[in-house]
């Protein structure tokens, strides 16, 4: 009873092809056919290099800052955020 057979496939289909018509059914399946396509010749272009790659000039490095581990009071921070040469032995 849990399973979908042939026939329950079957009447499903003729209820849509009833409510949507055959022209309605046609027109989507072949909207979906376009979007494939599309999709496909997307994925294509993506694949292929440029025809004329720019180099682009390495742009200013970015400098940053060293963390530094605010804590309240009894507040305890894991030995590996520690940096070793800071480690306290216990």
């Amino acid at each position: 009873m849990g399973s979908m057979s042939i026939w329950h496939w079957v009447i499903v289909a003729v209820i849509v092809m009833l409510l949507f018509g055959r022209g309605k059914v046609s027109d989507l399946m072949g909207d979906v056919a376009k979007g494939i396509k599309a999709f496909k010749k997307g994925m294509a272009e993506d694949e292929t290099p440029p025809a004329n790659p720019t180099v682009v000039p390495p742009a200013e490095p970015v400098r940053t800052i060293p963390h530094t581990a605010e804590t309240s009071p009894g507040t305890a921070i894991p030995a590996s955020h520690i940096p070793a040469g800071e480690r306290k032995p216990v």
